[in-house]
Order: C-alpha cells, then sequence, then structure tokens
C-alpha cells in the first residue's frame, strides 16, 4: 500500500507541477490569437479534462507511465503569431486541423521509425538538456525568495535523507503552505470552483491554416511527442506510438472547439513519472499516470483556485519543487549519456545544445539537441579498416566453427 501510494503522490505531484510550470503560458497564448478571457479558461479547462482523459485511457489500456501533456511550445507559438485574418474562430480551426494532422501522422510508419532510430545515449542527453535549467531552479529560489524557498529545500532534504519517497511531496506542502502565508490572499478571494465552458464554432481561414495549423503541428511533433518518447525509451519503456498519436490527436480535437490548442506526450513530467523514484517496480507505475490524469481534471474543474494559488506564488518557487523532483532524473539521464565511450562526444552535444534553450524556427532546443547529436553521432562514427573487419569476419567464422 505504500509504494502504491507513493506512485500516487508522483502522479499528483507531476500533475501540480506540470500545471503550474506553464498554465499562464497557454492563457497568454490564447489571448495572444483573440481568444476573450472566458474563451481562453475554457480552452485551459478543456486541456485540463483531455490530459485527465487520455492519461487515464492510455495508462490503463498499455500498463505504461505514458503522461500527457498541452503543447507549451504549441502554446508559445501563439504568443509569437499574434492576432489572424477571422479572429479566435479562424485559430480554433486552425486547431481542429492541427488535430487532423496529428491522427494522420500516426496512421503511417514513419514517425515510429525515427523514433526507434534515436540512440539510447542521445535521447538521455536530450533529457537531461531538457531538464537542467528546471534543476537549477532551487538554487535560483534560495537567492531570490529565500523566505519561502530556504523550508522548502530543506523539507526536501531531510526526507531525502530518512523517507525519500515522501520528500517532493513533503516539499509541496511545504511550498503551499508558506504560498498561504505570505500570500496576500486577493487572487484566493476571487477564485471560483465553477467550470467555464464556452463553446466556439471554427472556420477556417487560409491564413491561420499557414501560420497556427502547420507550424503548431511541427512544433508539438518536433518539441514534444519526439522528445516524449524518448523519455520513455531512456526508462526502458517502448510504447506504440502510432496509437498514442492517434489518441492524442483526437483528444485535440474533442478540445479543440472548447479552446484546447493541442495534447501530446509529456517529456518533462514524463521524467517525474517513469523514473524508479516513482514506483520500485516499472510494470506498476502506470499506477502515476492514472494519478495524474485525476489530479489534471481536479485541477481543471478547480481552475479558478488553483491558478489563484499558483499566481499568489513567485514562478521560481512553483519552478524549484519541479527541480527538486527531477534531481534524481537529471542523474540518471547523465549518467545514461555518457557511460559509454562509443558516441560520447554525440550525447554531449546534444546535451549542450539542449540545454541552450535556443529556437529555430519557433522550434525548441529539444528536437535541435536531438538534430545536432545525430548529425555528430554520423560525422564521428568510424567504420572499421579492412584489416580490422577481415580479422572480425574471422573470430565470428572460428566462433561458428
Amino acid at each position: 500500500m505504500g509504494v502504491r501510494m507513493q506512485a500516487v503522490m508522483a502522479g499528483l505531484v507531476s500533475a501540480v507541477v506540470g500545471y503550474a510550470s506553464s498554465f499562464t503560458v497557454v492563457l497568454a497564448g490564447l489571448r495572444a490569437v483573440g481568444a476573450t478571457p472566458g474563451q481562453a479558461a475554457s480552452g485551459l479547462l478543456a486541456l485540463c479534462c483531455g490530459i485527465g482523459a487520455t492519461a487515464i485511457f492510455l495508462g490503463l489500456r498499455y500498463r505504461m507511465p505514458i503522461s500527457i501533456a498541452w503543447s507549451t511550445p504549441g502554446a508559445a507559438l501563439l504568443l509569437a503569431t499574434g492576432p489572424v485574418p477571422g479572429g479566435f474562430p479562424a485559430a480554433v480551426g486552425a486547431f481542429v486541423v492541427c488535430a487532423a494532422l496529428i491522427v494522420l501522422a500516426g496512421l503511417s510508419p514513419w514517425p515510429a521509425r525515427a523514433i526507434a532510430a534515436i540512440p539510447r545515449p542521445i535521447a538521455s542527453a536530450m533529457l537531461a538538456g531538457v531538464i537542467l535549467s528546471l534543476c537549477t531552479a532551487p538554487v535560483r529560489a534560495v537567492v531570490d525568495v529565500p523566505l519561502l524557498a530556504v523550508p522548502v529545500v530543506l523539507t526536501w532534504a531531510v526526507l531525502q535523507r530518512y523517507l525519500r519517497q515522501w520528500a517532493v511531496p513533503g516539499a509541496l506542502v511545504v511550498a503551499v503552505v508558506a504560498i498561504a502565508i505570505h500570500g496576500t490572499g486577493g487572487g484566493l478571494s476571487s477564485a471560483t470552483l465553477r467550470p467555464a465552458v464556452e463553446l466556439t464554432v471554427p472556420t477556417m481561414s487560409p491564413s491561420a491554416l499557414v501560420s497556427i495549423a502547420v507550424p503548431l503541428f511541427l512544433v508539438t511533433m518536433a518539441a514534444q511527442n519526439v522528445p516524449g518518447m524518448a523519455v520513455m525509451s531512456t526508462y526502458g519503456y517502448a510504447p506504440p506510438l502510432r496509437p498514442l498519436l492517434v489518441t492524442t490527436g483526437l483528444a485535440s480535437a474533442a478540445a479543440a472547439p472548447f479552446g484546447g490548442h493541442a495534447l501530446n506526450l509529456a517529456a518533462i513530467t514524463a521524467a517525474l513519472t517513469a523514473g524508479p523514484d516513482t514506483h520500485p517496480d516499472p510494470g506498476r507505475r502506470w499506477i502515476a499516470t492514472v494519478a495524474l490524469g485525476a489530479g489534471q481534471l481536479a485541477l481543471g474543474l478547480g481552475a479558478g483556485l488553483a491558478m489563484a494559488l499558483v499566481l499568489l506564488s513567485p514562478p521560481v518557487l512553483v519552478t524549484a519543487v519541479a527541480g527538486l523532483a527531477l534531481l534524481s532524473a537529471l542523474g540518471s539521464s547523465l549518467a545514461g549519456a555518457v557511460t559509454e565511450p562509443e558516441g560520447r562526444e554525440a550525447a554531449v552535444v546534444t546535451f549542450v545544445v539542449t540545454a541552450s534553450g535556443m529556437t529555430i524556427l519557433s522550434i525548441g532546443a529539444a528536437f535541435w539537441g536531438l538534430v545536432a547529436g545525430g548529425l555528430t553521432a554520423l560525422l564521428l562514427h568510424r567504420r572499421p579498416t579492412p584489416v580490422k573487419a577481415d580479422q572480425e569476419r574471422h573470430e565470428v567464422a572460428e566462433q561458428r566453427t
């Protein structure tokens, strides 16, 4: 029972951290493409419900810790794009087309083949680069908001020594208490638990399709689905990509008329639910993603209260809790990246490019890290000399005889 509760708590922590770390980007992105405050809140609720239903379904269906998230890079893309001709209905139409493209990607074999071709050290290095900035957040929080952050970090350190499985949940509880004590209270007084749902009839605008639908699809695939599968492979899981794409695409299509822009495989929260700290038995870690789904449903239905609570907190404090939760994932991913001498240079290149946080063509650093690492691996690949090749063939022949 205690180990199962550990997995449940890992999933709930993942839900809170995933929600708190980027919901403001989602709201800002939806507002940027023309959503009213009510439509933006409806979109956030639709995304939470989509994440919850999809994570629960996939966790029960495949018995793997398959984490689902909204497309944070996609929301950033919306924020950079701004208003489009046709207003928010045209943007919603672009969301529907993006969802259809994700489904089509799941019906073709090439994405799964591309994922399977990623070497394990490069995938581990990519994960390390993705979470590095989060893992430094506790240090920044101690410097920026010491009265709030120091109790959180000390709680994590003490529990890490004596009750490891409760270290992150304990730190989260202390963070919430600190926010409640030091917050102004204005956000909580205006919060409401009543779900806000607004249906927007989508319209098709060529401009919105070019500026939103296609880039949103590419960003979601490159910066979320590809790294998400790479994270899963880092922990020894190989879920079928094509059904996952079809499922997330259909969920995105269902969320789009209510303002949700895109759902996809998670990368950072996948590291929280798929790692050994979640459950000692890899075959039981799917419990964490089911708990994550339940947590997202609760956060969506009580979005007003959750939003107000997080808004009372300095952003660096919320990120610090995520960083504490990901320290073990950073250690294991760094070890997996550089343990084997073969391909170590490619892994280091992947890590450096990913950790840089650069964005090119609205595509995040995780994808470009994989590209840079793959090119480095091809460049440094050493074919055996003719003499060495003859020796290897001779040894194989002797073993057969």
